[in-house]
């Protein structure tokens, strides 16, 4: 066994009969393993990125309260075989659920044994997606404790453009001038796409307690294909529902890869989008208000368009923060968002009228 990984699972007694360590390849942000025991249980074990997650004391903070709050939820209505539908997190003997040895922050849970996840989005698996992480808000909806933000601004839009502005008037690649025009339409809509933030600070719009990484291999399905649990809980925090909403939708829906270098070939799929609106207003309609409701489709315009200022932002800069394959790699995923935004801008009406027929197939229940 490396000596390394030995040291740390030390920390965590009660993983016990070691058979194997295997790492797991899946994950883009923490190391990962499988601890394969002669017991009962097999474990994950995973090195925290602390680069990405900078206070982990938080991180883990908001992970312990969400999954006991869910436990609890489920034991109250009487689930069945609760441990394998919610993560299970081991403490050390100082009563942390994490372990720093110095260098880097470790963490056990539970590996649910016969569980898998998915890849393909489906309108079947669309529409179990919009079920399952509407119903994961609705039970975090009363929430006592109070979670922080891991990744501060993750989904700000307003502080997006701050980040945009501050690169236009740098043009540390001095690449403005190519891109000049695109920033003219993006800056035409910034208004109304910061509308969320506003209406925050007005009191009108509530944050809360959100996955922000909703996609179909984010759930565990058992042998049956029924869904088990949420997973990859770190960027569970504080926002609008509009980042579970939008963002799954701004990869689901859209037919072509986040940097196809053909904008004919963005378009936006209502097939997807039908089916995960439809679950998720089942399992989310009873704490949802009516603004959050009528807000949904500007969710679905928010995250392409906040993505391709992101990528904008970061070709101006000189391709800092996103790895590149190529020279214009950044421009290239700029344009197809920002065609993708304006493919869901001409569904919106769609969109709203899909909705609104969702609404009242649920009040004449």
């Amino acid at each position: 066994m490396d000596v390394e990984l030995q040291n740390v699972i030390a920390h965590f007694p009660q993983v016990k009969e070691i058979r194997e360590i295997e790492s797991i390849q899946s994950g883009l942000i923490n190391r990962t393993y499988r601890i394969v025991t002669e017991g009962a249980d097999d474990y994950i074990l995973q090195c925290i990125n602390h680069l990405v997650f900078t206070n982990v004391e938080l991180l883990q903070h908001n992970i312990e309260c969400v999954t006991e709050h869910i436990r609890a939820k489920l034991l109250e209505r009487g689930e069945q075989d609760v441990e394998r539908k919610v993560l299970r997190f081991l403490p050390t003997p100082e009563g942390k659920t994490y372990h720093f040895d110095g260098a880097h922050y470790w963490r056990v849970c539970v590996y649910i044994r016969n569980s898998y996840t998915q890849t393909e989005v489906t309108p079947d698996s669309a529409y179990l997606v919009g079920l399952k992480f509407g119903e994961f808000e609705s039970m975090l909806a009363d929430l006592p404790e109070k979670l922080g933000e891991t990744i501060p601004d993750f989904h700000n839009m307003e502080f997006r453009m701050t980040q945009l502005r501050e690169a236009v008037s740098l043009d540390k690649a001095k690449r403005r001038a190519k891109v000049q025009a695109l920033i003219d339409e993006i800056e035409r809509d910034a208004d109304e796409m910061c509308r969320a933030e506003r209406l925050y600070r007005e009191g009108k719009l509530p944050k809360r307690i959100c996955h922000c990484d909703t996609k179909v291999s984010n759930m565990l399905f058992d042998a049956e294909g029924k869904v088990l649990c949420i997973i990859d809980l770190d960027t569970v925090m504080p926002s609008f529902v509009f980042s579970d909403f939008g963002d799954f939708l701004r990869t689901a829906a859209c037919t072509a890869p986040e940097d196809e270098p053909d904008v004919a070939k963005v378009h936006f799929n209502m097939d997807i989008f039908r089916a995960f609106a439809k679950g998720y207003l089942e399992s989310a309609m009873s704490f949802l208000t009516p603004l959050e409701i009528e807000m949904l489709p500007y969710a679905v315009r928010l995250f392409p368009y906040m993505q391709a200022v992101r990528f904008l932002t970061d070709y101006l800069n000189g391709d800092s923060y996103y790895q590149i394959q190529y020279a214009e790699h950044n421009y290239v995923r700029t344009l197809a968002q920002y065609r993708l935004y304006q493919e869901v801008c001409k569904a919106e009406p769609e969109m709203c009228e899909f909705i609104k027929t969702q609404i009242n197939a649920d009040f004449r229940k």
